[in-house]
Order: C-alpha cells, then sequence, then structure tokens
C-alpha cells in the first residue's frame, strides 16, 4: 500500500477528540497507538485488542507521526 493510502487512514476532525487525529473515523487517537506500542505492547496485540483495527492503521500511525518529525505533514 503507498504512502498517501495508508495516510488516508488517518483523519482530524475539531468535533472528535478536540482534532487529534484518529484512525479512520473510530475513536481511537494515533497518540494511543503509540502510547501503547512504547509500552511495550506488539502490533499483534494492538489487533488483538481492538479486531476492527488492521495492520495497515499501525503503519498509517506510524506514518503520519514519521511525517510530522521531520516537517512533511
Amino acid at each position: 500500500m503507498n504512502e498517501q493510502k495508508l495516510l488516508e487512514r488517518i483523519t482530524v476532525n475539531p468535533k472528535i477528540f478536540g482534532g487529534k487525529p484518529i484512525i479512520r473515523g473510530h475513536r481511537l487517537a494515533v497518540e494511543h497507538i503509540f502510547g501503547m506500542l512504547a509500552a511495550g505492547d506488539t502490533i499483534e496485540t494492538l489487533l488483538e485488542s481492538y479486531p476492527w483495527l488492521e495492520r495497515e492503521d499501525v503503519q498509517a500511525c506510524l506514518l503520519y507521526y514519521a511525517r510530522r518529525l521531520v516537517g512533511d505533514e
């Protein structure tokens, strides 16, 4: 999946979570995914915890933050 398609999985809506980026319309913030990964959870654990979550959603979170870090937002 190309980067643009991955980034389409991340949405920002000022009416949801105060405009924080979330995963494609669900109320799961990108920062929450990062927090779970930083705490030692694996992608497999995330996929088990959130049955609707797809591996590409996690990849999209990683790409989103990588782009923000280098200013390509």
